[in-house]
């Protein structure tokens, strides 16, 4: 199978997979991670199937809905590659980087390392920050029927995987425990420079909230 035809059958099958998924880890995430890591490899020397590959599998079952167990989504990826007659290699790189994506508290060291990961990685963190990253934090907490902000309850910055991944603050202190990180956690140049604009978004954005939520304008 050539390459374009793999991509499409991979676009399809992760469509289907995620046609009942949260708005925030649905298809489109996962289209706009695609093409945020198509404009990140134009400037790197990397496997743009790799890429590719790992981009549009890289949430196919997101452990966050599933129990918390990280072995489904790299499971179904293999299993999906391997239906399709991938070459091993390819399958075994594209799975370490799924495994190794996920931002996990930010206190978790990346077991495996490649520039396919790092542009995989930033262009899944961009979409966890500016507008985008703003509407899919509240769209989460909704799911999850989060308060919006409770003054009383600070953010907590020394959790663990485990705490991050049970965490059930209001939405506004995520912003602290991870949207605001991101931009020092930036792998790339590309990544740098399109999370400095995003992350001043985000900066905007709570100044305004916080005015409106004290009363002062």
């Amino acid at each position: 199978m050539n390459a374009s035809n793999l991509i499409e059958k991979t676009i399809q099958f992760v469509k289907e997979t995620l046609a009942q998924a949260e708005g925030g880890h649905d298809w489109f995430h996962i289209e706009r991670v695609y093409k945020n890591a198509l404009l990140i490899a134009a400037s790197e020397n990397c496997d743009l199937e790799i890429v590719q590959l790992s981009a549009l599998l890289h949430d196919i079952a997101d452990s966050k809905f599933h129990d918390g167990d990280e072995t489904i989504g790299p499971k179904t990826a293999r299993t999906f590659l391997e239906s399709e007659n991938v070459v091993q290699a390819t399958i075994d790189h594209v799975i370490a980087i799924i495994e190794n994506i996920s931002f996990k508290g930010g206190k978790v060291a990346r077991k495996f390392s490649s520039i396919e990961l790092d542009i995989v990685q930033d262009a899944d963190r961009l979409d966890a920050i500016g507008a985008i990253g703003i509407a899919r934090t509240f769209n989460y907490g909704g799911f999850k029927n989060r308060a919006l902000y409770n003054p009383e309850i600070a953010p907590n910055l020394s959790m663990t995987k485990e705490e991050y991944k049970k965490n059930e603050a209001p939405t506004i202190n995520h912003f602290y425990e991870k949207l605001l990180l991101l931009k020092d956690k930036m792998n790339t140049q590309t990544g740098k420079q399109i999370a400095q604009e995003r992350h001043r978004y985000m900066e905007d954005f709570l100044e305004q909230f916080y005015a409106e939520w004290e009363g002062r304008k």
